[in-house]
């Protein structure tokens, strides 16, 4: 029995040596303790930030890896990374580094984590003595945490108590920051300089306008801000930053999505900064410079600057595809007439850029010169050479009123209905007003006071100019079946 026992120990002995040979031969080699890379390895950072509070961040540093397999701590990540979308890669070598595998780490330290570690376990409870005006300490069993902490000091139990709580170690699974864990094999025998790429979400950006109306409202300065609002746990500390303007389709429910808080903003004016360009199906908007976007920080950057852009003071007044359907007793309808600034987003008009979606806050000087806000409206993405409209408000001195003036039931699914708009201007100056109406249905106009232009099949405008201080009424009667 004892000749076995030394025959199978010297041939695992011997086999143990040919397998070390072998990993020696590779340049394998284990290592004993993790690696841990922050930001000092850093060498560079780029952010890409989409305006669906995502952004994708490649993190680029320099780390001292010998050949072997190692365990690497990278840490200084973002807060809120989607660790299925982590990448990395050698930029010296692609097929020097292999990713073995990969770990997201976030058990975070916190007060109440560190107490649930210590569940069962002996911690010390420091009392201040208010006789001996020193602190004392006792000896006790944390039994719980749930609701509150409990613990058996002797043979008594405690629901919460008043000692101050000492622990004598951090637990090594709990970890300061998120930190990401690869296990690498790396062939490289000089330093590695690695690209970490993720997404993260808590970022994002936005587009504001402001506008300011000339006194004829025939003219606008207009100028663009880039607004970053970052909630995502990570400062970027002099970062390549580029923008995507689109509507990117993703997968609902990967990854949350934390809205921002209103706060003061980090303000940077100055003239146009960012170069733009097609990209895919959006447009990339790219920082000229280098910038710092610090975690919990709203940053403003100008986006465009152009003065004199020609606009167009429109007066709408719409109309509903219900009006048709039915019979009203009541006399009048009044509505409120819109006023809305029409724009054309074309290099002839100093603009000619693609603008990204965003809010347009437009504004007027009084008479004595200070400026009014008149009013906001958000715009959509919007390309070069295409218009846009901007809803003010509603018109104060422009009076709008509808009345059914017949109905008629002619057979099966078969009507006839006259309208009369009334529409009274009491400004001081000549205006027109839009009088859009939607048509259900198969129709035919049979009369109208005033010539139309048909929009769409089921959409008609009249453009009616009314004079200062006059009531002008637009009478048609359409025959229709739905």
């Amino acid at each position: 029995m004892k000749k076995l026992i030394i025959v199978i120990t010297l041939i695992t002995f011997i086999f143990s040596i040919q397998i070390g040979y072998a990993l020696n031969r590779t340049g394998i080699q284990g290592s004993t303790s993790p690696l841990t890379s922050t930001l000092k390895d850093q060498q560079d950072v780029a952010i890409t930030i989409y305006n669906s509070n995502i952004g994708l961040v490649k993190d680029t540093r320099l780390i001292e890896l010998k050949p072997g397999i190692h365990e690497l701590k990278f840490m200084d990540v973002a807060g809120k990374i989607d660790p299925t979308t982590v990448h990395i890669k050698s930029l010296i070598n692609g097929s020097s580094l292999d990713v073995l595998e990969q770990n997201y780490e976030y058990d975070l330290l916190s007060p109440q984590k560190l107490l649930e570690k210590y569940v069962g376990q002996k911690v010390q409870l420091g009392i201040y003595n208010n006789e001996t005006k020193k602190e004392e300490f006792i000896e006790a069993t944390l039994l719980s945490t749930q609701g509150g902490n409990i613990f058996q000091i002797g043979d008594k139990i405690h629901i919460g108590h008043y000692g101050r709580v000492l622990l004598s170690k951090i637990p090594e699974n709990l970890i300061p920051q998120p930190t990401l864990i690869w296990m690498l094999e790396n062939r490289l025998s000089r330093p590695q300089k690695v690209e970490a790429s993720y997404l993260t979400s808590g970022i994002n950006w936005k587009a504001d306008y402001v506008a300011v109306l000339n006194k004829l409202d025939t003219m606008t300065d207009m100028t663009g801000w880039v607004t970053i609002d970052n909630r995502s746990g990570a400062t970027y500390q002099n970062a390549l930053l580029k923008l995507v303007a689109g509507d990117i389709h993703r997968v609902q429910g990967d990854m949350r999505m934390d809205y921002a808080r209103p706060m003061a903003a980090a303000k940077e004016a100055s003239s146009q900064q960012f170069k733009e360009e097609s990209f895919f199906e959006y447009h990339l908007y790219t920082l000229d410079r280098r910038t710092t976007i610090k975690d919990n920080q709203t940053k403003q950057m100008s986006l465009l600057d152009a003065n004199q852009v020609p606009v167009k003071k429109l007066f709408l007044f719409s109309g509903q595809p219900h009006y048709y359907y039915s019979r009203y007793d009541q006399r009048t309808n009044k509505q409120k007439v819109g006023v809305f600034l029409e724009l054309e987003n074309t290099k002839k008009n100093n603009l000619g850029i693609p603008l990204p979606k965003g809010t347009v806050r437009v504004y007027k000087e009084d008479k004595d010169g200070s400026l009014q806000f008149v009013g906001e409206d958000r715009i959509d993405h919007t390309p070069k050479d295409e218009k846009f409209k901007i809803k003010i408000g509603e018109a104060f001195d422009v009076v709008g009123e509808r009345v059914q003036t017949e109905y008629k039931h002619l057979g099966w699914n078969l009507y006839e209905v006259a309208f009369e708009v009334s529409l009274r201007n009491h400004k001081k100056e000549d205006i027109k007003v839009l009088v859009e109406e939607p048509i259900p249905g198969d129709w035919e106009m049979l009369s109208n006071t005033h010539s139309y232009e048909k929009l769409s099949a089921h959409q008609i405008r009249f453009n009616v100019p009314v004079d200062k201080d006059k009531e002008v009424k637009v009478k048609y009667r359409i025959r229709f079946k739905y």
